[in-house]
């Protein structure tokens, strides 16, 4: 059984996709305001993946291209919501297996940036990662709202069913 940590992470993923059900790739190239498109919010949480999980802890870097575009404070660009999708998909299954290796001992472990110290440990930037995905789950919503679209994903899914809380 994984970590309940790394238990939240996945249940987060999987809103965030609920979040992301019924987007077309029209919608998902959309700029609202000073927004980022839905297709770059994707790219983004996927650059957060690959640093957090693959490139800073392993140092694997499958998508060169996603570190240089979609890094926090890249400029707003339009790509296509699939790409992404794809991206964050094969970033994901690649980061599972060293998701489902975390201990309590290895989640309190430093994770080096750059090579050095850096004092974030691997829990914490998972917690990062997690409560960055609620924001941007959020901003989608808003993002669908202010482009008219109807039925919507509400609130939180079946935490208690499938992420309940739960000790070590």
């Amino acid at each position: 059984m994984a970590h309940p940590v790394v238990e939240q992470l996945r249940f987060t993923r999987s809103e965030w996709l609920r979040g992301l059900n019924g987007v077309s790739g029209e919608d998902a190239s959309r700029h609202c305001g000073q927004m980022n498109s839905i297709g770059w919010i994707v790219g983004h949480l996927t650059w957060q993946e690959q640093r957090y999980l693959l490139h800073r802890p392993q140092g694997i870097m499958l998508r060169p291209e996603i570190q240089r575009e979609f890094a926090y404070g890249a400029p707003m660009s339009t790509p296509a919501l699939a790409d992404m999708l794809g991206a964050w998909h094969q970033i994901t299954v690649a980061a599972d297996p060293f998701l489902d290796t975390l201990t309590t001992d290895a989640l309190l472990k430093d994770l080096p940036l750059d090579g050095h110290h850096s004092g974030q440990t691997q829990g914490s930037a998972i917690r990062r990662l997690t409560y960055h995905y609620w924001f941007h789950i959020g901003e989608i919503q808003a993002i669908r709202q202010i482009l008219g679209q109807k039925e919507l994903p509400e609130y939180v899914g079946s935490i208690e069913a499938e992420a309940p809380y739960r000790p070590e």
